[in-house]
């Protein structure tokens, strides 16, 4: 019983922890950077574009550079993936969706290392990464780990 007592609280302080991560500032702006990038119509034409744009160089990309259209189609993509990124709205949204993943990043590292210093969160991120590997991670100490 006191097992079951014990998971409960934990649970419980992973919602509280939750909600603090949902009220925070970062979170708020992610949100409404989020609410702005769904209604920017521009930024949606560009998105749209993009998608539209993949398809065909996913063909294109079947058959290399054999292709008939692979310059043009691989020439377009770039610069409509460029004009995609540049777009304030989404710039924006990818800037908060990095720093929103960094913070979910830190705490799930955080909690880890607080339970055992050989628990392994994978990140994405090489710092993090290393932070979390006791030198079993069996790439021959290729991340810096052993």
């Amino acid at each position: 019983m006191l097992t079951a007592v014990t998971s409960m609280e934990v649970l419980e302080e992973a919602d509280e922890l939750a909600r603090m991560i949902l009220s925070s500032d970062l979170f708020q702006a992610y949100k409404e950077s989020k609410h702005k990038l769904q209604t920017d119509e521009h930024a949606q034409q560009l998105v749209a574009r993009f998608i539209k744009m993949k398809e065909s160089y996913e063909e294109v990309q079947r058959f290399g550079k054999y292709h008939p259209d692979y310059d043009r189609v691989s020439k377009e993509i770039r610069v409509l993936k460029r004009e995609l990124d540049m777009h304030d709205s989404v710039a924006e949204y990818k800037r908060l969706e990095k720093e929103l993943e960094t913070l979910l990043n830190e705490v799930s590292a955080h909690v880890a290392r607080a339970v055992s210093e050989s628990i392994k969160v994978p990140t994405g991120n090489p710092f993090f990464d290393n932070l979390s590997c006791s030198g079993g991670c069996g790439s021959g100490a290729g991340c810096s780990c052993g």
